[in-house]
Formats: structure tokens, sequence, C-alpha cells
């Protein structure tokens, strides 16, 4: 793969390059983006999922441990 940058960006690249592996840099920062992605989209996959759950009345879970507590 190889993509365009701006002749100033690239010589600043040059000047570090004793102090950067730039190809390491990119192919990590690309592997990031990706799990970034890819998490949203399951996170994403698992509102929807809740969405279509019925939910149930608010104060049932409270309900429920006070039963669990109550009857020990």
């Amino acid at each position: 793969m190889s993509f365009k940058i701006p002749e100033e960006l690239r010589e600043k690249m040059k000047e570090l390059k004793d102090q950067v592996e730039w190809s390491e840099e990119l192919r990590e920062y690309i592997k990031k983006r990706i799990r970034e992605i890819e998490g949203k989209k399951k996170l994403d996959k698992a509102h929807e999922m809740i969405k279509k759950t019925s939910s149930s009345p608010i104060g049932t879970a409270k309900k429920i441990v006070r039963e669990e507590r109550d009857s020990n």
C-alpha cells in the first residue's frame, strides 16, 4: 500500500527517521483503528439487540434483590 503525504510532512519524517520506525508506527496505528471500528460495530450491534428485547418496569431489579434478601 502506498499513499501521498505533503512534502513538508515527509521532510519532518526524514529528520526523525533515526528515532521513529515509521512503517511500524503506521502498522500499529492501522491495527488500532481497525480494533476501534470493529469494537464500535460490535457495540452498536449489542445496542440494537438490547433495543429489541423487552424491558422490565423500573424498580424490578430492586424488587427481586429485596425479595431474595427477605427470603433468607
